[in-house]
């Protein structure tokens, strides 16, 4: 009891130290937004040709189902925007088994075929996914994480010493904090931001919100686990914490969608108001 009271106290010294200001520390750092968004292109540029060389970019009817529904959704993002920095969306569909989907810094994304295909997603279930990968973007995960990791490595240097000296904690228990005290708990906060802007995204795209249950029930059927050790070891949220959050704010998306359904199809940006419902999810 008294090691898991030190560990709480250390927990609690080192989150105050790391926490603060990590956009701002990622900025300073020469990870600014426009920085990310410009590496993340080239990197894209060069998994796009890597596809394309072994003939695994997707033109498929699959593939034509999510640029379809891509490009439904594009314009709300572009207006959630807040980065200051236009983004450049793209989506490349890659003929693959894994069952993934992610987003770079600036809006490059990807959709491997086998996510659609195997949990055999509807138009509604792909936009939950789409929405969930495009908030990762306009969040800046990748670049607050940046920040994290420069601010963790910083505290664990400068105040290591003195959180030891204060806990008794030895260097292994200090490396474990790391692992699991701020890296992990923070990546689920990001998890938990990227469900709720996502649901946003696609009720405003027309899409019913409550797909995206539907999605994490597949998801869980797929991996066939969902216990107290994976809770508490992954970076995600297990799918029943999942649906729980989602189905929470459920009571607040929905009058977005049923008004976006209701409206009339807005033919000069490709969004189309019709509603009928025809990390695993890893980023990168």
């Amino acid at each position: 009891m008294k090691t898991v009271n030190k560990i709480k106290n250390a927990l609690l010294l080192t989150t105050i130290t790391t926490l603060v200001g990590c956009t701002t520390v990622a900025d300073m750092a020469g990870y600014d937004t426009a920085t990310l968004n410009t590496d993340a292109a080239k990197s894209y540029s060069q998994v796009v040709s890597k596809a394309n060389g072994q003939g695994a970019v997707d033109n498929t009817a699959t593939a034509i189902r999510v640029k379809n529904v891509f490009n439904r959704m594009k314009p709300y993002a572009v207006r959630a925007n807040t980065t200051g920095v236009p983004f450049d969306w793209q989506v490349t569909v890659i003929r693959s088994p894994e069952l993934n989907a992610w987003a770079m810094p600036g809006g490059k994304m990807a959709f491997y075929t086998g996510i659609v295909e195997k949990l055999k997603l509807t138009d509604a279930e792909i936009a939950a996914i789409m929405g969930h990968e495009m908030t990762h973007a306009l969040s800046e995960h990748s670049k607050k994480d940046a920040g994290q990791k420069i601010l963790t490595g910083l505290a664990l240097q400068l105040g290591g010493a003195a959180i030891q000296e204060k806990t008794g904690l030895n260097a292994e228990a200090m490396s474990l904090i790391s692992d699991y005290g701020l890296d992990k708990p923070f990546s689920r906060s990001q998890e938990s931001q990227a469900d709720a802007g996502g649901l946003r995204l696609m009720a405003q795209a027309g899409y019913n919100p409550e797909a995206a249950i539907a999605v994490w029930q597949k998801m869980e059927a797929a991996n066939g686990r969902s216990n107290a050790i994976v809770t508490l070891m992954s970076t995600h949220p297990n799918s029943g914490q999942r649906i729980a959050k989602i189905q929470a704010l459920l009571p607040e998306v929905m009058p977005v969608y049923q008004a976006a359904a209701k409206a009339p199809a807005k033919a000069t940006t490709g969004v189309t108001t019709n509603a009928t419902t025809t990390r695993t999810i890893k980023r990168k």
